[in-house]
């Protein structure tokens, strides 16, 4: 079976949702930010201190393992979509999600002091989200909207996967 990928926005529910698809569909979970951690032996706040290039350059290295598992629903970091070789990779054995929330939502419910991207408060969130949407959209084989429970977004994924991803 292909991969399942999430792609959205940090605060979107992809490590949420993404661990309760892979419970009702009998897949392996994967979270590409927890994996990064502990196959760079280094927490994503350090690479960022250091520079956002090196964390993309280690963000990439993980998405090229994760892409070639089999069966796997997989939890991407907000920013995959920057590299358009990252969504290739993925793309190969897997079929993209894009967990649509509203920024209003994700500015509601998240920590921006504890994202090393969202530190600047909630002016960057709108900014992320505004460079970011279009390619969300783009790069989505399907768009799920995540503005009520998540539990809705699961069941829209997983009857999509149990239809033969139309």
């Amino acid at each position: 079976m292909k991969n399942i990928v999430l792609i959205g926005m940090p605060g979107s529910g992809k490590s949420t949702i993404g661990q309760a698809v892979a419970a009702e569909l009998q897949l392996t979970f994967y979270d590409a930010d927890s994996c990064l951690e502990r196959w760079e032996a280094c927490t994503i706040k350090d690479l960022f201190a250091i520079n956002e290039a090196t964390f993309r350059a280690a963000e990439t290295r993980t998405i090229e393992r994760l892409a070639q598992l089999n069966s796997s629903v997989i939890a991407t970091g907000g920013g995959v979509v920057i590299n358009a070789q990252n969504i290739k990779n993925l793309r190969r054995n897997g079929s993209i999600v894009f967990l649509d929330r509203p920024v209003e939502a994700i500015m509601r419910d998240i920590e921006v002091t504890t994202r090393p991207l969202l530190k600047d408060g909630r002016e960057e969130v709108k900014r992320l989200y505004h460079e970011r949407y279009a390619l969300y959209q783009e790069y989505a084989d399907y768009i799920v909207p995540n503005a009520s429970t998540a539990q809705t977004a699961i069941q829209k994924i997983v009857q999509w996967v149990r239809g033969g991803r139309r």
